[in-house]
């Protein structure tokens, strides 16, 4: 008999790999260094991170089929390729003092390096944790929200010390390595497997079988309503979500009166909520179901953003601010585990790549439109009332998302029930 791989190891091979890719939070570090060298403008630097995130989303959705078929270890490995080249040959376009290029190797290459390195890992953690899908995708994604607290530091030394172009160096042999030696150790269980003990558990009563509502392909699982449900939730609460993350600083200087000095402070503060946010409601919605966790993340932040441009009061501010957060952060952990209890476990890298696209659309949409808003108004604090009509949307989406579950679930009850009958 072949040797069961540890769960738990196999969950954090998915937080290294998560870890290095989400690196590209922190791409800020470089923004002031390169334009200062080369005198690009914020703008031109800025486009390199706008370019990776485009790039994140459209590989997810074209390499999501890569990744069903060749499985998670060569996915992996795929995805260390990919990033490790993109930001090791962010430096050569450094030295060579090309944008063109540093577009082409981190925001293209890093990209689909990204893409690919975010599904990979995470419909195998599906499959390995059955009795707690939620909190084994929570864990890795709470990788990538912790990522750029964890790079930031390490970039800004290296800047200073062996400066931009050795960084990109380190940094990209860095990333192949920790990507490579996590990809390795990543492998799908048997079919039929489950953790020891869980059938005992089962037949005693003190566990339930979660049976997903459908076991269907990403070609099918595109034609039903509920993933067009899901990939509406996805992307307003990435939008509102992301707007508020590329607005926070001047929103808090404008709101309550903070120097930039203790506003920047709060941002890197706040980043810790995103990333326990992941884990947190993640987890959460193993118990409380996943359409309750989304339906809560609406109701609430339609309460927050309505009430955000008129607060005074410091910590009133950062206590919202920091459950906006958490909400930003628990909305990606929880959609794998939410596309496994809708479509099953079949093809769901497949279909978490096709709603990823939601992410690429909103990191467009959402700073895009405060940033227009700002412009227009000289307030970033006009659009959360915008924000806030939007989570309305997204809370009736999800009540729609609810009533498709239930009809779904009758039909098969009265199937099953004629099956019973025939026999």
């Amino acid at each position: 008999m072949s040797k069961v791989k540890n769960r738990w190891l196999i969950a954090l091979s998915g937080v290294g790999i998560h870890i290095s890719i989400g690196s590209v939070y922190a791409w800020s570090n470089f923004t002031t260094p390169l334009s200062e060298k080369f005198k690009w403008t914020a703008s031109e630097v800025q486009l390199t991170f706008s370019l990776a995130i485009l790039f994140l989303g459209l590989s997810a959705a074209f390499l999501g089929h890569f990744v069903e078929k060749y499985g998670p270890r060569k996915s992996g490995l795929l995805a260390a390729a990919f990033f490790g080249t993109g930001v090791a040959g962010s430096g050569l376009a450094v030295q060579l003092e090309s944008l063109p290029l540093l577009y082409v190797f981190y925001g293209v290459l890093g990209g689909i390096g990204l893409g690919v390195g975010y599904i990979a890992p995470v419909s195998t953690l599906v499959k390995w944790f059955p009795d707690r899908r939620g909190l084994a995708t929570g864990l890795a994604i709470m990788g990538f929200g912790f990522a750029a607290a964890i790079s930031s530091p390490i970039m800004d030394s290296l800047i200073k010390s062996v400066g931009i172009a050795n960084t990109f160096y380190i940094l990209g042999i860095s990333y192949f390595v920790v990507m490579v030696l996590s990809s390795l150790y990543l492998e799908k269980p048997k079919e039929g497997w489950v953790p020891a003990g869980y059938r005992k558990k089962v037949d005693s009563g003190k566990a339930a079988v979660t049976e997903d509502l459908s076991q269907l392909t990403a070609n099918e699982a595109v034609k039903t309503k509920r993933f067009y449900y899901l990939w509406l939730m996805l992307f307003i609460n990435v939008t509102c979500g992301i707007a508020i993350l590329s607005a926070a600083k001047p929103l808090a200087e404008e709101s309550i009166g903070m120097t930039t000095t203790e506003a920047a402070a709060l941002v890197g503060v706040l980043g810790l909520f995103n990333g326990f946010g992941r884990i947190g409601w993640a987890s959460v919605s193993d118990y409380i179901g996943r359409t309750n966790t989304y339906t809560t993340f609406f109701a609430v932040q339609i309460v927050l953003f309505f009430l955000l441009p008129n607060v005074t009061t410091t910590i009133i501010f950062e206590i919202m601010l920091a459950i906006v957060y958490t909400c930003y952060g628990g909305g990606f952990a929880s959609i794998p585990a939410y596309i496994g209890d809708l479509f099953g476990t079949r093809q769901l890298g497949a279909i978490h790549g096709y709603i990823l696209t939601a992410w690429a659309a909103a990191g467009l949409a959402g700073p895009l439109f405060a940033a227009w808003v700002k412009d227009t108004t000289g307030s970033y604090a006009e659009s959360l009332t915008f924000f806030a009509a939007l989570f309305i949307v997204a809370l009736i989406v999800s009540f729609l998302a609810r009533l498709d579950i239930r009809r779904i679930k009758r039909e098969k009850e009265s199937d099953e029930q004629l099956h019973v009958l025939h026999l």
